[in-house]
């Protein structure tokens, strides 16, 4: 069934093609030299993963009155004929809001200068392509920042400075450290949360929790919450 189906793709796509191109099953394709690569499944971990680091970065910006956006399952170029969907991509507002301007699925396009500010891939079990090949084509466009969230071997590297002569440096961080981000300053998450993250559902309680008891102390000192 599933052989069915890759043989049914396309042999070969341009950028233009597979930003228009609509999959035959349920998962996502990257395109690598115009080939269509199909992506596993991710984990249960691995979505919690992303969606807490997604959960913080907008946050992050949010409180700081930042116009950045952190968004899943966006696309980005890397080369003529090759993108690649990070786990997380952040960009500038006005930059998402060109790309939704647009038909077909939601690229960054290096090509325009549509560049993000940072990326994440969460390791899978192709290792070799986001500690390798994507380390390489994120640099060779410049992408400022690089994230790597490594479950499987407790690690998360960071990498910057794109434009050193073979590529980025790299900060690895274990369980027990702190991550810092270069490109934000301010951001920080423990390794040990980022591997293993509550849920963003619970973080969100939390929250309201505290503004619902915030609010029931002022209404108590008869102030009305909604009025400040």
């Amino acid at each position: 069934m599933v052989q069915a189906k890759l043989d049914s793709l396309p042999a070969e796509l341009s950028f233009e093609a597979y930003r228009v191109w609509q999959p035959p099953d349920d998962r996502q394709y990257e395109l690598f030299g115009g080939r269509l690569i199909p992506m596993n499944p991710p984990t249960p971990l691995h979505v919690n993963i992303s969606q807490f680091l997604v959960y913080q970065f907008q946050r992050y910006f949010a409180e700081r009155g930042i116009e950045l956006v952190a968004k899943s399952e966006a696309g980005v170029r890397t080369e003529q004929a090759s993108s690649r969907i990070p786990d997380v991509v952040v960009c500038t507002r006005h930059l998402w809001e060109k790309i939704c301007s647009r038909p077909g699925s939601g690229i960054l396009d290096f090509t325009q200068e549509e560049l993000p500010r940072l990326v994440v891939e969460v390791i899978s079990t192709n290792w070799q392509d986001d500690y390798l090949w994507k380390r390489a084509e994120y640099a060779v466009i410049c992408i400022p920042e690089y994230w790597i969230v490594d479950y499987h071997r407790q690690q998360v590297w960071v990498l910057t400075n794109p434009a050193r002569p073979d590529g980025y440096d790299v900060a690895k961080y274990a369980p027990g450290d702190q991550v810092e981000s270069a490109e934000f300053e301010g951001f920080s998450l423990m390794v040990d949360d980022l591997l293993n993250p509550p849920l963003v559902e619970e973080l969100m309680r939390q929250v309201q929790l505290k503004q619902n008891a915030m609010a029931a102390k002022l209404r108590d000192l008869g102030v009305d919450p909604e009025s400040l």
